[in-house]
């Protein structure tokens, strides 16, 4: 896709999208046959409803018939949201990744190798990080600045509930052992 299609493209369907209160993450135009798909990613601190990805499409489907940004040609329109696995680029992202599990590249100037950590707080500079300990050892914090991470993904927890009520109910067991010493 040519830089000034998605430029045109992102000024046709940006104010829509903000108007339904979501960011617009994303345009991508590609192939599939003969037809090309038009893929819109969309999100919000809230996520995003599926009866909202809908009302959207509807939406984009009728501005995007009455311009002729996408030349004559047929297309396929999806408006969707991020996937898990997106890379985490901007500050809202970490915001939005607030509480999860993260594995971060740093670049070399931040001395290079990998960090995965909870974000625990995000601002417009930065994260802050509980970086799990090590044998037993107690967790420490992390303070990363956005100009120090090289790419960042969520990491998949898939027992993280289990794992956090195990953790409550050790702490429960331990409360009660205390009292029943004293």
């Amino acid at each position: 896709m040519s830089t000034t299609q998605s430029e045109r493209l992102r000024a046709l369907l940006e104010p829509l999208v903000s108007k339904k209160g979501l960011d617009l993450e994303e345009i991508e135009v590609t192939p599939a046959g003969r037809r090309r798909v038009l893929r819109v990613v969309v999100d919000s601190d809230d996520g995003v409803e599926l009866d909202t990805c809908a009302e959207l499409s509807r939406a984009l489907s009728e501005v995007l018939d009455e311009s002729d940004v996408m030349g004559g040609n047929p297309y396929v329109l999806e408006v969707t949201s991020p996937g898990a696995d997106r890379p985490l680029t901007e500050p809202r992202h970490y915001r939005r990744a607030l509480g999860r599990l993260v594995k971060a590249n740093l670049t070399e100037t931040a001395g290079g190798g990998e960090v995965t950590a909870r974000i625990t707080a995000a601002d417009d500079q930065g994260i802050d990080l509980e970086v799990p300990g090590v044998k037993g050892r107690r967790p420490t914090t992390r303070r990363l600045a956005f100009g120090d991470i090289a790419k960042a993904r969520v990491e998949i927890e898939f027992n993280r509930k289990a794992a956090e009520k195990r953790a409550q109910h050790g702490s429960a067991a331990a409360d009660d052992e205390g009292k029943e010493e004293a």
